[in-house]
């Protein structure tokens, strides 16, 4: 027996309905881990590819080499951080803010001998270099008033070497092996693939409404609340998004309401501007 108390709810069952339901999908998602856990199996067996240990890039501390990244650590992740040069903090790529804020605890990769890093790119698919230097910098004060103290460095001086045969300026999820002093590319992944580093969506998607994103297979008279990485006001009582450029990365609200600046010192690099960012997802 069942009842209904509003038509953007589930129906309402007894106990032992419930549980046969549950039971049922959760035979779906032991099969789901287990295809996951053979997929990440296949990952161990791929093939890798040599990279130039001393492809240049920049750090905190001036300039740096690939190599240099892996702090000493066998393996090495690297996140490639689209970057909108001469921008204010408000036209930042919410995707990669979006996946950066969720790394937090490094302890745990490097209890297992392995890096994260954060390789800012110095562009945006729909824009182009600027300078090395000045984008860097941008993209260190960007950092620090987001709160993040990940490794942090500028991919720019080596962006077409490192992601030979791939889009620049698209944010890239990328893992490396060093054996001595040479450096291997052992896998890689974009887009929807980079959810692997947050947790945000994966517990959206044990809930009712899941995402509340438009692209979604819900029921009829679910809420649609378009994408959740650029809102238009503070968190939590924030507006959704329509479409770009309105609002701001959602994650640097409360950052603003903790009076944290978010000014760049960013000089706009042109007049001409493309009207949208390549987005994240």
């Amino acid at each position: 027996m069942s009842e209904n108390l509003d038509p953007a709810h589930p129906p309402v069952v007894d106990r032992a309905t419930f549980e046969r339901h549950v039971e049922r999908l959760r035979v779906r998602e032991k099969a789901h881990t287990r295809e996951s856990d053979a997929i990440a199996a296949a990952r161990r067996r791929l093939p890798m590819v040599e990279v130039a240990a001393d492809s240049p890039i920049l750090g905190p501390e001036g300039p740096s080499t690939l190599l240099d990244a892996f702090e000493g650590r066998r393996q090495l992740i690297a996140y490639y951080f689209m970057w909108w040069p001469g921008r204010p903090a408000s036209e930042q790529c919410e995707g990669c803010t979006w996946v950066v804020s969720h790394v937090s605890e490094l302890a745990y990769l490097h209890s297992r001998d392995i890096t994260f890093a954060v390789l800012s790119q110095g562009r945006n698919t729909a824009y182009g270099f600027a300078d090395a230097q000045e984008s860097y910098d941008e993209s260190l004060r960007y950092r620090d008033f987001m709160g993040w103290s990940l490794p942090w460095y500028s991919a720019q001086p080596s962006l077409d070497l490192l992601l030979v045969g791939r889009e620049p300026g698209l944010f890239h999820l990328v893992c490396y092996l060093r054996e001595g002093d040479r450096v291997f590319e052992t896998y890689w992944t974009k887009r929807r693939g980079a959810e692997a580093v947050d947790y945000s969506y994966a517990l959206m998607e044990l809930t009712v409404f899941g995402r509340q994103e438009t692209w979604e297979d819900s029921p009829a008279r679910w809420p649609r609340l378009t994408q959740a990485t650029r809102t238009l006001s503070g968190a939590p009582d924030w507006s959704p998004l329509e479409r770009w450029p309105g609002g701001r990365p959602t994650a640097q609200w409360p950052r603003i309401d903790a009076g944290r600046s978010d000014d760049l010192g960013a000089t706009p690099t042109g007049t001409d501007r493309p009207g949208r960012p390549g987005h994240c997802h």
